[in-house]
């Protein structure tokens, strides 16, 4: 057990190096795909492996949004929210922080990273979900905002980025307790409008969630590919570096045909208001908790 917590740290500490690293690139100017590819570079060249695409997404997206290969955004006066993971083995550290570049919306980023150091504060075992929602709820809405409430934090485990317990961003009367041993990832998300999240369109990022065999020679060799992130999300441009562009989006509709692979779309706030973003790794421990993926 000693030895796979030593491996949590590292690939946390590793996740929030790359986070720092990526939000000190976030500026006027930047190309976010530079941005994204510069943060999956770091984590590889840090020891680690992307445990999914850096993403950063924008304004009242709030999350989930994977550069296409062709993207030509430019960073100007956007809200951005990095989110960032690194793996080692196929254990993850998930973590993100928002970046405000028009120099109008510091409450609404201040709202998500406090709402997250609430949350932290009451973190120990025995206390329960819905105590950590209420928590967080509370940080956001006393900052005249509103919590996205179909967005959650998660369980981390080995190969899985999202698992049970559903870390609520509100008082959903959840009274599963925390144990020690836990690993969580709290995820505050503020938004200026109604804190509802919807699905958009053209997914970029993807997770295979089962084998199925193909017969086309190429879709077999970007399936191959495929298989080398270990059931962990990967972006729909990494395969287009390797292989014919044609042939990638081919094999991926085959793929989500054979539901073989899942894609996740951008998530966008349904009013379109601004959203920040804050998030750490925590172990619970018998005493409290320790923050993984804090930095500095």
């Amino acid at each position: 057990m000693a030895e796979e917590t030593e491996k949590w740290r590292k690939a946390c500490s590793i996740s929030g190096a790359a986070l720092d690293f990526g939000v000190a690139l976030i500026k006027k100017g930047a190309a976010v795909i530079e941005v994204c590819d510069a943060v999956d570079s770091k984590i590889v060249e840090l020891g680690a492996k992307p445990a999914f695409p850096a993403q950063i997404s924008l304004d009242y997206v709030a999350a989930h949004y994977c550069c296409p290969n062709e993207d030509s955004t430019i960073l100007d006066r956007q809200v951005a929210k990095l989110d960032v993971g690194a793996h080692i083995d196929g254990i993850p550290g998930d973590t993100a922080a928002t970046v405000d570049l028009s120099g109008n919306n510091a409450e609404l980023v201040k709202a998500s990273r406090n709402a997250l150091n609430a949350a932290i504060k009451i973190v120990k075992p025995g206390v329960k979900l819905s105590e950590i929602g209420a928590a967080i709820h509370s940080e956001i809405t006393a900052a005249g905002f509103s919590p996205i409430r179909n967005l959650s934090g998660h369980g981390i485990a080995q190969f899985e980025l999202h698992t049970k317990p559903t870390i609520p961003n509100f008082n959903n009367n959840d009274h599963t307790e925390l144990a020690s041993g836990q690993i969580i990832a709290i995820e505050p998300f503020a938004t200026t409008g109604e804190g509802i999240i919807v699905e958009g369109t053209n997914a970029e990022v993807f997770m295979q969630i089962s084998h199925k065999p193909l017969r086309d020679m190429t879709a077999r060799k970007i399936l191959e590919q495929i298989e080398t992130y270990q059931n962990m999300p990967f972006a729909k441009r990494w395969l287009m570096k390797k292989f014919p562009a044609i042939k990638v989006e081919l094999a991926l509709r085959q793929l989500q045909q054979l539901n073989s692979i899942q894609g996740f779309p951008p998530l966008v706030e349904k009013a379109r208001g601004l959203v920040s973003q804050a998030e750490h790794t925590i172990l619970v421990t018998d005493s409290g908790c320790e923050v993984l993926t804090k930095t500095g």
